[in-house]
Formats: C-alpha cells, sequence, structure tokens
C-alpha cells in the first residue's frame, strides 16, 4: 500500500514530512517535477498537462490516491482533472480542503450554506498562478461568507527556496508581505498557500507580526490524510516501497532535498 505525493519541485516535502510522521508506516511515493518547475507562471494547459503526466507515473507505481502538494497544480489542475481524467477506482485530493476545514472550522462534508466564521480579513500567499485562479476564493465562498480575501502573489520565493538561496527568499517574503499590507492593512489570518511556503513561515509570521494567525498547509494535510484513510482504507493503493522519483537531475535533487529535510534522501529518475 502506498500513496502518492506529487509536487512542481521540493516544496511537497514538506507534506511528505507531516505525512511521514504521522502515518510512520505509510510508504509515500514522492514525485517532484523539477524539471518543470515552477508552475506558478506556466498556463492552466500547461499546468494540467504536466500534472496528469505525473499523476499516472504514480498511478503506475502502485499509487490508488495521489496527493497534489502543489497549490498551482490543485488550482489550475484538479477540477478538470476529476471532471474527465481520474479513473473511477483512483483518488487524488488537493490542498486546499484541509486548509480551509482549519480556517471555516467546518469539514468538508458539511453541505449546510455558507456562513459567518471566525476570520473577516485573510491574506492569501500563493504563486502567480494560485492567485490569478482564484480557486481558493471559490472554494471557501462555498462554505463561509463575509470574508475579505486579498491574494499576493510571490512572485520569486519558490525559484530561491528550490536554488537554496534562503537570504533572498526572506528578502523577498518581506518585500511580499509589504505589498500585501499595502492592500489590506490589519489582515485577521494568513494561508500560505504554497507549499514551498512552511519553510519560510518564522518569516512570513515575523514579518506580519504576532496577531496574525498564520495557516500552514503540511500538517492539516497530513491529519487530514490520516482521517481519510481510516474511513477509506482500500485506497492506500498496492504499492509497498516509499521511493522519491524526479524529472530533474536526481543527484543535484537529491543534495537540495537532503537540505530541506536535513536527513538523507536520494531521488531516482521519474
Amino acid at each position: 500500500m502506498a500513496v502518492g505525493i506529487f509536487d512542481s519541485g521540493l516544496g511537497g516535502l514538506t507534506v511528505l514530512d507531516a505525512v511521514s510522521k504521522r502515518l510512520p508506516d505509510l510508504p509515500l511515493v514522492y514525485l517532484g517535477d523539477s524539471a518543470h518547475a515552477p508552475y506558478g507562471v506556466r498556463t492552466p494547459d500547461d499546468i494540467y498537462n504536466l500534472t496528469t503526466q505525473a499523476t499516472q507515473r504514480l498511478f503506475d507505481a502502485g499509487c490508488d490516491l495521489v496527493i497534489l502538494a502543489c497549490n498551482t497544480a490543485s488550482a489550475a489542475a484538479l477540477r478538470r482533472m476529476q471532471e474527465g481524467w481520474i479513473p473511477k477506482e483512483k483518488r487524488v485530493l488537493g490542498v486546499f480542503v484541509p486548509l480551509i476545514e482549519a480556517l471555516t472550522e467546518r469539514q468538508w462534508g458539511d453541505n449546510s450554506p455558507p456562513r459567518e466564521v471566525g476570520v473577516k480579513h485573510v491574506a492569501l500567499f500563493a504563486t502567480p498562478a494560485t492567485v490569478s485562479s482564484r480557486a481558493f476564493q471559490r472554494e471557501l465562498a462555498f462554505r463561509a461568507i463575509g470574508v475579505d480575501v486579498e491574494g499576493q502573489a510571490c512572485g520569486g520565493v519558490v525559484d530561491a527556496i528550490e536554488d537554496g538561496d534562503m537570504i533572498l527568499a526572506e528578502a523577498l517574503v518581506n518585500s511580499h508581505v509589504d505589498a500585501l499590507k499595502r492592500k489590506m492593512p490589519e489582515p485577521d489570518a494568513a494561508v500560505l498557500g504554497c507549499t514551498h511556503y512552511p519553510l519560510m513561515e518564522k518569516q512570513f509570521q515575523a514579518a506580519l507580526g504576532p496577531d496574525v494567525k498564520v495557516f500552514s498547509q503540511a500538517n492539516l494535510v497530513a491529519e487530514s490524510l490520516a482521517d481519510y484513510l481510516t474511513r477509506r482504507p482500500e485506497m492506500a493503493g498496492s504499492g509497498t516501497v516509499s521511493k522519491f522519483l524526479t524529472t530533474g537531475d536526481p543527484a543535484r535533487v537529491s543534495s537540495r532535498a537532503t537540505q530541506f529535510l536535513r536527513r538523507q534522501i536520494t531521488f531516482e529518475s521519474a
């Protein structure tokens, strides 16, 4: 039994790490499409085509359930995939659902009408493609009313993290938070809408200030997956071995991943 985790690059390793800690006996197959990263500046059709190719690779590796640990793919490709591409016996889940559950304090299966929630002004930090898709606002509107969401496209942050330049990443975070505050001076909460961003969570929190509640995805996704597999254990798939796959250079990606997680990670070619 194995679950697939897909990301455009290395950001999804934050989700993999959280899932590994929450479900230590679950084999995980991680696929990072580093050859085509970042996705955040690509067209919706590009993102859809690359995401379906990667998801099929994970299906072929024995994963019946795949987590799109990439907000850009979740925003730009998931709905289209669910409408006609995913085989009946397979499942593909995105990373917005656990985040919105936490933000609205209501379960995804709660189909009651939208209602007011505790937060009124939410800052969304994400890639340009995620922000322009407005997928987060669309899904949130089904469950909450009276919430003002201001999106901030964080150009350059993913590239800096992928390159291991954390000094540049921090400078960019500060710049993007400043830009957001010019549009929304006093947010109640902030959503880190990219799985790379948990690596910069402390920097986001420091720039936003202590009164802003920061929602980061990795642990929320891990807890949601654990609950899902409790209800649907048959979706764990037929794979039995954990592995790391990349479309990029395995040696280079392995080195970056090892720095990310502070433990030895060895990728092989997808």
